[in-house]
């Protein structure tokens, strides 16, 4: 009987984790990060005892018992010899009283390391300044107090403030010592806040502590203003004609009046004619030249302030760095010489068996695609090229090739051929390339690497609507979040914010954890990502009415784009008392957009198709993707307005026109593999790959850092009253037939157009009459695409109370 073969080969085995990678992950853990922060807190409190116990009583008891090495028993300080010892180390012979700074540094790291503050501490910062008042405090407290406690048992500025004190004033005597310490209090302050420059400056200017400057002030553009006008939820529009500077030069004017010393009747104040003294009234006459003096002195004082500053809120808020994101393998790319030979003989025998002859062919090596140009011999059509796409796939054995005739500007045919082993472009390497990091775009969007493995990049502002389409699977969510990242990598929180609609609720929740630097919302609602469709129509008309809001503010500044906008307002030519603001970029990405439509339909279509068209200059744009790239998703008023495209690889040609208006994104090969289309023909990149561990490691590094105090509030809408008549119902003019059709729809508990056309057996525009009638009156609700109306009556009782009370 023949033996069974056994296989000799050493089955692959999991490497053992290194004693010390046990160790050091048993000691990073969470639970142990917690348990040593809360050891350090309690140290911390028991230093505190021990040295408050040392100052007020016992120092000068355990003094001598410590020189004595007494029993435990003898001590007085309340942290027993152990917490004497201690004091007498950090308090007596090293700070003095100043040491009291050293437990308030270990109580900040445990609390660090058991993450009870949410936002953490900066403990670098901690670090720092402790470190600075304890050796500060010290010869301090040494050079003010020190020969007014003699009688204590213990140096006041410890051993290091009386020898230091006593080496400086040898040096540079007493008075050197207290400049030397006040230019080192002042280095401090400036590092802990630059209002202590601004502070300085105006001790320069005895006249900026004078009262009633502050009310003067008042009158200008101030930075509490700035700073406060930003989470402003809706803007009146201004209505005034009169440019901002006209505006400014009134109120400057008031305000020159009302510093006056005379006092103002009510009578008196009546007669003042938009800012302006009646010339009939003693004792308020100002000059022209007084009043320009004043105008020039704030405008002086204003440049001295310097331009605003939008990201001073989040002046320490740093950009994500480059480490967040995994590197990946090697960028450069790997060339299959063998596999290039073989495919231009391929390539060369097919187009010959067809009886056509090629002068040259070189290749292109890309991540996926290998770009192959070749030059037909003089008489050759190219459409005869064309027409053997599939005939050279078979001969290729490839998934799929795309043929380019002619290519733009080089007199060559471009045969498009998938690589056997495709190469990731990892996220790291395209924004880490000086392509990206230079860039000076608005919205700046790099996207993944095209064949010549060149690094993509594009501006959204000048896109400036996005439409990314694609089959299940083929990269579509991975291309939103390479964008998303490309924002969060160039913008600051002042200058963006993003709204979220994710109907499927789990492709775009990673980015919850930024809500309060980054997104944007409706002020009553609990979360910033929107799932409900309800909330997405909501949503939508607020954006709506924030579009109209800054375009009311752009004409009321005299300018046309959000650029030119944000610029004057920044250089303070704007003010904000009259309803100006600085405008940050809001940029609205829609997830599942078929779905949107097919439950909500024009509900949605519409607000979308509105800001599409007129946002751009306003700083808004839209990215809505779908994974249905049909006629009835992608109709031809959101073609119109969505310019800018992104198609990854779809099922049949037809689904690529749609997209693309020509085939081409039925021939790519899928995993990231897309094609762009902007203002010439499509370009084919491969996506960059960014995981879900890559996004989350980013929010987080975002969400650590100090946020604004709430979500950025969009505007809110008035809704229409739900089940009664709408403002523009006229009872007076109703269809004859507008009781009966009443009666059929509450009957049924269903209402359509269609059905009031059979029922009655009239015409369909008068059936959209009367269902016109019926949702203004409240007894049917909103369309709601192919799904039939809501019924807004639930029996024949409450419909006849309803018309009853609209007769009224």
């Amino acid at each position: 009987m023949a033996k069974k073969k056994t296989n000799n080969k050493p089955s692959a085995k999991t490497p053992k984790t290194s004693w010390f990678s046990r160790m050091w992950q048993t000691l990073t853990s969470d639970k142990a990060l917690f348990i040593t922060g809360l050891l350090l807190l309690l140290i911390s409190l028991y230093m505190a005892l021990s040295f408050a116990s040392y100052i007020l009583s016992s120092g000068g008891i355990d003094q001598s018992i410590l020189e004595a090495d007494g029993a435990a028993a003898d001590y007085s300080n309340m942290g027993g010899k152990r917490g004497a010892w201690i004091a007498e180390v950090l308090i007596n012979r090293s700070f003095g009283v100043t040491a009291c700074i050293i437990p308030v540094l270990l109580a900040v790291y445990g609390l660090q390391l058991m993450r009870i503050r949410k936002e953490g501490f900066k403990l670098v910062r901690w670090t720092i300044i402790c470190c600075s008042l304890l050796i500060w405090g010290s010869v301090f407290t040494n050079v003010t107090f020190g020969n007014q406690t003699e009688h204590m048992s213990y140096y006041i500025g410890g051993w290091h403030g009386k020898f230091v004190t006593e080496w400086l004033t040898n040096q540079i005597g007493l008075t050197g010592v207290f400049i030397a310490l006040l230019i080192t209090a002042i280095l401090f302050c400036i590092y802990l806040t630059n209002d202590t420059i601004t502070f300085i400056r105006k001790l320069f200017h005895p006249s900026s502590f004078l009262p009633g400057k502050d009310e003067e002030e008042k009158s200008v553009t101030s930075e509490e203003d700035y700073q406060t006008n930003k989470f402003q939820t809706s803007v009146e529009s201004p209505i005034k004609e009169e440019s901002s500077t006209e505006a400014l030069s009134d109120s400057l004017q008031s305000d020159s009046l009302q510093s006056i010393k005379e006092p103002v009747s009510d009578e008196e104040e009546e007669e003042f004619v938009e800012g302006r003294p009646t010339s009939d009234k003693p004792g308020f006459n100002v000059t022209a030249a007084s009043e320009t003096e004043k105008v020039k002195a704030l405008e002086h004082e204003e440049v001295e302030k310097g331009p605003y500053d939008p990201k001073k809120d989040l002046s320490r808020y740093k950009y994500p760095t480059l480490d967040l994101l995994n590197k990946g393998g090697d960028d450069i790319i790997s060339i299959d010489k063998e596999e290039q030979d073989r495919n231009y003989h391929d390539i060369t025998e097919t187009l010959r068996s067809f009886g056509i002859e090629i002068s040259s062919i070189k290749g292109t090596v890309g991540p996926t695609i290998t770009l192959y140009e070749i030059t037909p011999a003089p008489g050759v059509k190219i459409s005869r090229i064309k027409n053997l796409e599939e005939d050279i796939a078979l001969s290729l054995k490839a998934l799929g090739i795309r043929i380019i005739a002619p290519m733009p500007g080089r007199g060559t045919i471009g045969i498009e051929v998938p690589n056997r082993k495709a190469q990731t472009v990892s996220m790291y390497s395209v924004l880490a390339s000086k392509k990206f990091q230079d860039c000076d775009y608005s919205l700046p969007v790099a996207i993944g690497k095209t064949i010549t493995n060149e690094v993509f990049t594009f501006d959204l502002a000048k896109a400036p609507h996005l439409l990314v389409a694609g089959a299940t699977g083929q990269g579509k969510s991975v291309g939103l979040n390479a964008i998303i990242t490309s924002l969060l990598f160039k913008k600051h929180p002042a200058e963006l914010k993003l709204v979220l609609v994710d109907p499927k609720k789990v492709e775009l929740s990673i980015y919850n954890t930024i809500d309060h630097h980054f997104l944007a919302k409706l002020e009553d609602e609990e979360e910033a990502i929107i799932t409900d469709v309800d909330k997405v129509v909501r949503t939508l008309k607020s954006l709506c009415k924030e579009m109209d809001d800054r375009y009311d503010l752009l004409k009321a500044a005299g300018v046309r784009g959000i650029k030119e906008y944000n610029e004057k307002f920044k250089n303070r030519q704007l003010n904000p008392k009259q309803g100006h603001r600085f405008l940050p970029y809001i940029v609205v990405v829609i997830d599942e957009y078929g779905d949107l439509i097919m439950t909500a339909g024009k509900a949605v279509e519409l607000p979308i198709c509105r800001i599409a068209q007129l946002a751009r200059a306003v700083g808004m744009h839209m990215i809505i993707a779908t994974q249905r790239p049909t006629a009835n998703i992608i109709t031809g008023t959101i073609k119109a307005n969505f310019p800018t495209r992104i198609a990854f690889k779809v099922m049949s040609p037809i689904d690529s026109r749609v997209i693309l208006e020509r085939t081409g994104a039925n021939n790519l090969v899928g995993r990231g593999d897309m094609l762009y289309l902007g203002t010439g023909d499509p370009v084919r990149i491969q996506c960059a790959f960014v995981d879900t561990p890559e996004v989350e490691r980013i929010g987080e590094y975002i969400h650590k850092q100090q946020g604004y105090p709430m979500v950025f509030p969009l505007p809110e809408v008035v809704e229409e009253s739900e089940g009664g008549p709408s403002d523009d119902f006229d009872a007076g003019h109703l269809d004859p037939l507008f009781e009966e059709a009443a009666q059929l729809v509450v009957s049924r508990q269903q209402g359509s157009t269609s059905t009031i056309q059979r029922q009655f057996a009239i015409g369909y525009n008068r059936a959209g009459r009367i269902m016109d009638q019926l949702e203004q009156a409240g007894i049917v609700g909103p369309a709601q695409g192919s799904k039939p109306r809501q019924v807004l009556c639930q029996d024949i009782l409450e419909l006849a109370s309803k018309i009853a009370n609209l007769k009224e």
